[in-house]
């Protein structure tokens, strides 16, 4: 066991972000450790969290996030906003969500201040993306209601219903990118009785996928075919995703240009700088825009709507690298989340993406 420590849980400042990184009983297994946890009053209320909960579970509340911020280690939902870009000084520790790939206002301040950061999005363990996979679920998830929603002729859509009716062919959805978000939006859309067409650049995910009956077609990543399916698509949902780079472009503005006017695209990989083309980011409070007649909902925060459940999935995965993290902060079981160290970028795609900052390997 490593020596005691100071966490700090500031209240998210996003747009409408909910969101906290530690439920209650995630800081008692942390206090019970050995270390102190400041939590900003109210920080956890809006994931139904009360003050009390964080007391009673040892935790120290504290009035200001600069008091939450003064922690050695700071522990965080979504990627610290301009605002908070004062708090950062050379001996703070910062576990979060980053995204640099698509924030480099931020990348530069993480270096230009010497924080020591680690960035949820990027840790891998077997292979996987464990502290992403939990929020690309809900994602997913999120983003089958919503664009079955925003289809609908009172949220600008072509009034198209998923599931079709008795004589009327169903919805067309396309899914780009075949990983936990893509999947999960698949199993929601045909969970409505959508026609679904999965789309990914690994042949064997899409033939797990075809046997497993997540979709009713698989068509591998080419341009001209993707093209295709798009412009006969109802709803697209983008989820390309590269840990750690800028996400790839794969839905060009001349494929949205095709679609049917009403048609709804929703691009989750917007955190990382999207994968469709005329894709730009939109918050909770505003969310959609209309771009050649195509309704996109590109928000950055996606899984924030649903800050109890998200909360509660974020803080079982965050909680015990955390404590690998408070023990030894080159831990194994850190693989790849260390994106910035020492005033450089240490993790090799955000250091192609930005080959203007100090970096090193």
């Amino acid at each position: 066991m490593g020596a005691s420590r100071v966490i700090g849980l500031p209240a998210e400042v996003k747009d409408r972000e909910r969101r906290i990184a530690l439920t209650p009983s995630a800081v008692a297994s942390v206090v019970d450790r050995g270390h102190r946890v400041l939590v900003q009053t109210g920080a956890g209320e809006g994931a139904g969290f009360a003050d009390n909960d964080y007391k009673e579970a040892g935790a120290e509340l504290v009035a200001s996030a600069a008091d939450a911020w003064a922690a050695e280690v700071v522990v965080k939902v979504k990627e610290p906003q301009a605002g908070e870009y004062p708090h950062f000084r050379d001996d703070l520790t910062l576990f979060t969500y980053l995204h640099l790939a698509a924030e480099p206002e931020l990348a530069a301040a993480l270096v230009g201040a010497g924080v020591r950061a680690y960035a949820y999005e990027t840790l891998t363990e077997r292979g996987g993306l464990p502290l992403l996979a939990p929020m690309s679920e809900i994602a997913g998830r999120a983003a089958a209601i919503v664009g079955a929603e925003k289809l609908s002729a009172a949220q600008g859509g072509s009034g198209t219903l998923m599931g079709g009716a008795a004589g009327v062919p169903p919805a067309k959805a396309v899914v780009i990118g075949m990983g936990v978000a893509g999947t999960m939006a698949a199993r929601g859309l045909r969970g409505l009785d959508a026609h679904v067409t999965g789309v990914d650049i690994d042949l064997q995910r899409l033939y797990d996928h075809h046997l497993d009956g997540t979709v009713d077609a698989t068509q591998i990543s080419e341009p001209a075919a993707v093209a295709d399916h798009v412009c006969d698509a109802d709803l697209v949902i983008g989820a390309a995703l590269v840990p750690g780079a800028r996400a790839p472009m794969v839905v060009t503005e001349a494929m949205v240009t095709s679609m049917r006017p009403g048609s709804v695209v929703v691009d989750l990989a917007i955190d990382q700088g999207g994968c469709i083309e005329t894709a730009r980011p939109t918050s909770l409070s505003e969310p959609t825009y209309v771009e050649h007649g195509v309704v996109h909902y590109c928000v950055t925060n996606v899984p924030g709507q649903f800050p109890r459940t998200a909360s509660a999935a974020l803080s079982a995965a965050v909680a015990p690298r955390l404590l690998r993290l408070l023990d030894d902060p080159d831990h194994p079981g850190l693989e790849g989340a260390l994106n910035i160290a020492e005033g450089a970028v240490v993790h090799p795609a955000v250091a192609a993406t930005f080959p203007d900052l100090p970096s090193r390997d």
